[in-house]
């Protein structure tokens, strides 16, 4: 991107009066990221999965049984037996299980970071959307107060018998039109303040600064792809993914060996007693068949699955950037274009000094109207498109 375009856009950046007051992006991003009901719903839901994921390297309860026995054909007397025991799985597999839980702790982080990044992308685009709309509202507001100019001097030309009936119904309806589009905006504004107050767990966004501090350029294609390789929950969460795949497998390998058992056993009859420790051994044989080939299966697939996903998030990056590149030569273009030219100032000054009639003076405004309203509609565009590309930053 050369430094002609970067200069270009420096110089129109609509978020420099975009808001006013004392908070940044960041600043109301964090205040978002605080107040969301589906974040802090999300947070308490990680907790209780990871809760849940440590449970299953408890221990087994331990376990007491006993017997007594006074039915019978016996002289020595009543039998009595209790047994108190601790069942375990082999000791490795703790410390595997515990490996595992860990990363599948990781796995939930990055799920909790794809969440939070979702979000705060949305509060983004919509402070983006926000900042278009006051800059609309100031533009048509201005139009407004012209076409009121223009309606009352038709008016006055309309009393004198200088103009026609058409001419004075022309200038009222392009009046009453831009009262309708500012009342339009301030409504879509209303909304958007709504859906903000939504992000923000039902509380008002107030207190915004100058200006929203977005980046002017972004990095060249590859060097964000490698940024986002390393910092993207998305991308984080395959690799945790594979990762904790990896692992299950040794789990499953270390859980092939015998589970164990130790405890106290007493026996004993009237007069005489035995007691010592007990110890139990089970037979694999069973209950593990095929739990590690599926664990090595579900591994290649995961192999698999983090390059086919990794290969369409890179193809759906570099359409994005690719569209954020066209988008801001064209926006460069008309910036350049249309930046010193004034338009609808001269014309109104010309239509003032009876230079245009009515009609030709609105044919030629709202064509640069129209040129104008783009130029603003694609510096948002590019905004959008700019959040979309940086969003690992989040």
């Amino acid at each position: 991107m050369n430094k002609y375009i970067v200069s270009a856009i420096c110089g129109c950046l609509f978020f420099a009066n975009g808001f006013s007051q004392d908070k940044n992006i960041g600043e109301l991003l964090n205040e978002i990221e605080q107040n969301n009901t589906e974040l802090k719903g999300y947070q308490s839901f990680i907790e209780s999965q990871q809760l849940e994921n440590k449970s299953t390297n408890n221990l087994p309860d331990p376990q007491l049984s006993g017997y007594y026995l006074p039915f019978g054909d016996n002289v020595s007397g009543n039998y009595t037996e209790y047994e108190i025991s601790q069942s375990f799985e082999f000791p490795t597999v703790y410390g595997s299980r515990s490996k595992w839980n860990d990363l599948k702790a990781i796995q939930l982080q990055t799920s909790y970071a794809k969440k939070r990044q979702e979000v705060l992308l949305e509060a983004k685009s919509v402070l983006i959307e926000l900042a278009f709309l006051r800059k609309q509202k100031a533009i048509e507001s201005e139009r407004r107060t012209q076409s009121k100019q223009v309606f009352d001097q038709v008016q006055e030309l309309y009393d004198k018998e200088q103009v026609g009936i058409l001419d004075l119904n022309k200038a009222k309806i392009a009046w009453i039109q831009e009262q309708f589009v500012v009342q339009q905006i301030e409504s879509e504004i209303q909304i958007v303040l709504s859906n903000l107050r939504t992000l923000n767990g039902g509380n008002a966004i107030d207190g915004f600064t100058a200006g929203i501090d977005l980046p002017i350029e972004v990095a060249e294609v590859e060097t964000l792809w490698q940024e986002r390789l390393t910092s993207d929950p998305s991308l984080q969460g395959l690799k945790a993914a594979e990762t904790a795949s990896l692992q299950k497998v040794k789990l499953e390998k270390n859980k092939v060996l015998p589970n164990l058992a130790l405890g106290y056993n007493y026996q004993g009859v009237s007069g005489s007693n035995f007691s010592g420790f007990y110890g139990g051994l089970s037979i694999p044989l069973w209950n593990s068949k095929n739990k590690v080939k599926a664990a090595e299966a579900d591994y290649e697939y995961q192999q698999s699955n983090t390059q086919v996903i990794t290969a369409s998030l890179y193809a759906q990056f570099q359409e994005t950037y690719n569209r954020y590149e066209l988008m801001l030569e064209k926006y460069n273009k008309y910036q350049t274009t249309m930046g010193n030219l004034n338009s609808e100032q001269l014309l109104f000054k010309a239509y003032m000094l009876g230079e245009y009639s009515f009609m030709d003076y609105y044919v030629e405004l709202q064509f640069y109207r129209n040129a104008s309203d783009r130029m603003l509609q694609m510096e948002k565009e590019v905004k959008l498109l700019q959040a979309q590309l940086l969003k690992h930053q989040l």
